[in-house]
């Protein structure tokens, strides 16, 4: 799974105090790469790769990427089309606005809201669950369609624009597991706990730009 082609990216793992960093660290490590973990805004100037990670509320970790001033950096990379992936509520902390713990703006990077889950299944959603892919997409390039990847959430992405939807999953209702749009990717499952189709996740995310450096075979 390690790809030795990787370790020439500039890998960046912002640290704004999600609880998931670490995990999310050593499963990049594993699939070849060397990321540094940073939270000042001077660290994106240089990455070739930014990885948001991300567990919690919406509320908290705007308001930790705004103490830290991550915020306009953050925008400014992603409208540069530079490589970024979210995971979870690097997801969510994407969207126009989150419902969770009342209304609060997120990074307006992709519009649509973060809703709740409906009524009539067991919140927080937690566990192993299908992933179907609504296109073709080398995020998933070697991952068999409706592959099981690992959830936890509460709240789900309401796309305004479904061309950038990925994948879904089913959970009472079609969950956005996944969207891309350029060189944004972002997941709802935490690949990093999804097992070897998750770190194929990270290889795949990570071998689409790897020759931006350089690093490509």
């Amino acid at each position: 799974m390690s790809d030795p082609t990787l370790a020439d990216l500039d890998v960046i793992v912002l640290d704004y105090g999600a609880g998931n960093l670490r995990s999310v660290v050593r499963a990049v490590e594993r699939v070849g790469a060397r990321p540094e973990v940073a939270s000042q805004p001077a660290a994106l100037d240089e990455a070739s790769v930014v990885i948001l990670p991300g567990v919690g509320a919406a509320a908290d970790t705007m308001h930790n990427l705004r103490s830290l001033g991550l915020v306009e950096p953050i925008r400014e990379y992603i409208a540069a089309d530079r490589p970024f992936l979210g995971v979870c509520m690097g997801l969510q902390a994407l969207m126009t606005v989150s419902e969770e713990g009342g209304e609060h703006p997120c990074l307006d990077v992709i519009e649509g809201r973060v809703v709740r889950l409906p009524a009539g299944r067991k919140i927080p959603h937690m566990g192993w669950n299908r992933v179907e892919q609504r296109r073709q997409s080398p995020l998933f390039a070697g991952i068999p369609d409706g592959a099981h990847f690992y959830f936890v959430h509460s709240y789900y992405c309401d796309l305004a624009d479904p061309a950038n939807l990925a994948a879904t999953t089913s959970y009472g209702v079609d969950v956005t597991a996944a969207v891309e749009r350029g060189r944004l990717a972002a997941t709802q499952f935490h690949p990093e706990k999804s097992g070897a189709y998750g770190l194929r996740i990270y290889r795949n995310f990570l071998s689409m730009h790897a020759e931006l450096d350089g690093a490509a075979p």
